[in-house]
């Protein structure tokens, strides 16, 4: 999902510098230079761009908060949607201003006596909703970390997924951990798509053809009675019959024995985290940054 930058436009020069430095990070970056209508409503505009975005830089200059935009106060009905939705706000000092009621209190990034400092904290700010190929899934009972590799061994590609579960409540954790490996045409087609499109699309690509493949089988969930590793292996074919990949998955259990079987949903693990990784690499159809 990406980021998006709410700025005056009479800062255009310092944005384009930083949006620039972002996208060579490869965060992806929404940003489309407009200005406010006069009588368009800050609230309205964010509320919009919520369901596509991951974080929002709000750029707080004299400019800025002279703005009708940000005259007006963001309400705690829509911070508390942001926060509910992780959405990450972080507001970007550019200049002594002042600043208005819903960035006080809040962790900025500060521009004001060096770039290089200030892009560095805006990049730890956002590095949570950014990165497509490491994050946590956060359910009541548990959450989920975890994380998507890659390598070549003997000439060919190596897809290495990581997914460690961590109830709230038990002694336990759970591993799967599934290694994809790929014939000459599936790395091929790897170094094409990396080539074209970047290699956070090429694992992603991977990644669709398995999610493909799990979600067209009997759910794969294998109970866990004791420490042996439950493996399962299997060949799936990519868009093209001719792009091959063979697939380990190994599903174990740590931590203390509770004297209970655990089931592990490893087809919603895969889901979970394609679905993610596409959202984090796919920028929303219709909503815009904001202008000043």
């Amino acid at each position: 999902m990406p980021i998006f930058i709410s700025y005056s436009h009479q800062d255009k020069e310092f944005v384009d510098k930083l949006a620039i430095q972002l996208v060579r990070r490869n965060v992806n970056v929404w940003l489309d230079k407009w200005e406010l209508s006069v009588g368009d409503s800050l609230v309205e505009k964010i509320q919009e761009a919520i369901d596509g975005a991951s974080a929002l830089l709000v750029i707080l200059s004299k400019a800025s908060v002279g703005s009708e935009w940000c005259k007006k106060e963001l309400s705690a009905g829509l911070l508390r949607e942001l926060e509910e939705r992780r959405v990450v706000v972080m507001p970007v000092m550019l200049e002594d201003c002042d600043v208005p009621i819903f960035a006080r209190g809040k962790l900025f990034a500060d521009f004001r006596t060096n770039f290089d400092v200030g892009l560095r904290a805006v990049v730890e700010g956002i590095s949570k909703v950014t990165n497509p190929s490491l994050m946590r899934f956060k359910e009541p009972t548990y959450h989920t970390d975890w994380s998507i590799d890659w390598g070549v061994i003997n000439g060919d590609l190596a897809i290495i997924l990581n997914f460690i579960q961590i109830p709230v409540k038990q002694p336990y954790t759970c591993l799967t951990n599934i290694e994809i490996s790929a014939d000459a045409v599936a790395t091929k087609v790897f170094h094409q798509n990396v080539a074209e499109r970047g290699v956070d699309k090429a694992k992603l690509h991977v990644l669709g053809v398995l999610n493909s493949h799990l979600s067209s089988s009997p759910e794969l969930k294998p109970i866990l009675a004791d420490e042996r590793e439950h493996i399962e292996r299997f060949v799936m074919n990519g868009p093209s019959p001719t792009e091959t990949y063979a697939v380990r998955i190994g599903v174990r259990r740590l931590g203390e024995d509770t004297g209970r079987d655990i089931l592990v949903n490893t087809t919603g693990l895969v889901t979970e985290g394609f679905q993610f990784m596409s959202a984090a690499l796919t920028a929303p159809r219709s909503s815009k940054s904001h202008g000043a």
